[in-house]
């Protein structure tokens, strides 16, 4: 039988498709089946509204030309923007979990944010080493060594904005995330977190705060001395 995490995560990578586990559970939550329902709803509007296809990556692209002011964004037609916000507004739910927080857990809620986002592991999206130190630039992250080969890159809609999800693999091939979170402020140098095998350490930097997660402590205290070493945060 699955818990809530487990039927979220499962929603999210298929909607159109479930297991007979989570159907079970389904019928037994309330609170998965209200869940259920908005991403259905939030799959028939993204349907409704992409009616051609979408280049991938081109929200994550208009919205960091528009943040960091490079010129002729205004050339992208308004269907693209409204596409573009479609998509944006769609994965809005992937981050339902930071919407109410208050507390200083940054580190755990990075950790459930991988959790519901396991395709990012075995997908290759929008890996191009230029929109990622232009992302990092536009956060407040200065690069001042490469961290490794991206091969994942998603932007996220967050309370203040929007944040990335980012996964790359280090040159001794361990495979780690950074998720950059603006707005957000620390109240403290550094805060860890392990929950379901993950591990993941949170530090303020940037725009705000920006948390990074691995599958064992050993590997995380490599990629956050690596992070540390070749990242120059401003602000």
């Amino acid at each position: 039988m699955k818990n809530c995490l487990d039927f979220r995560r499962e929603k999210l990578a298929d909607p159109r498709r479930l297991s007979p586990e989570a159907l079970a559970h389904l019928n037994e939550c309330a609170a998965c089946r209200g869940f259920a329902v908005e991403i259905n709803e939030n799959e028939a509007h993204l349907a409704a509204a992409l009616d051609v296809p979408v280049p991938e990556g081109l929200a994550e692209r208009i919205v960091l030309r528009r943040k960091s002011g490079t010129p002729n964004v205004a050339k992208a037609s308004p269907r693209l923007w409204a596409m573009a916000a479609t998509v944006v507004l769609t994965f809005a739910f992937g981050f339902q979990q930071w919407r109410d927080f208050s507390s200083q857990e940054y580190a755990r809620l990075a950790i459930e944010h991988v959790m519901h986002e396991p395709e990012s592991f075995t997908t290759t999206r929008s890996a191009d080493p230029e929109l990622f130190r232009r992302v990092m630039h536009t956060f407040g992250g200065e690069m001042q060594a490469s961290l490794g080969k991206v091969r994942y890159m998603k932007l996220c809609p967050v309370p203040e904005g929007t944040g990335w999800h980012i996964v790359f693999e280090t040159e001794e091939g361990k495979l780690a995330t950074l998720i950059l979170i603006p707005a957000k402020r620390m109240k403290t140098d550094s805060e860890q977190a392990q929950v379901g095998g993950w591990n993941a350490v949170a530090r303020p930097g940037g725009q705000g705060f920006y948390a990074v997660i691995t599958d064992s402590p050993e590997t995380l205290g490599k990629v956050d001395e690596l992070v540390r070493q070749r990242v120059r945060w401003r602000g």
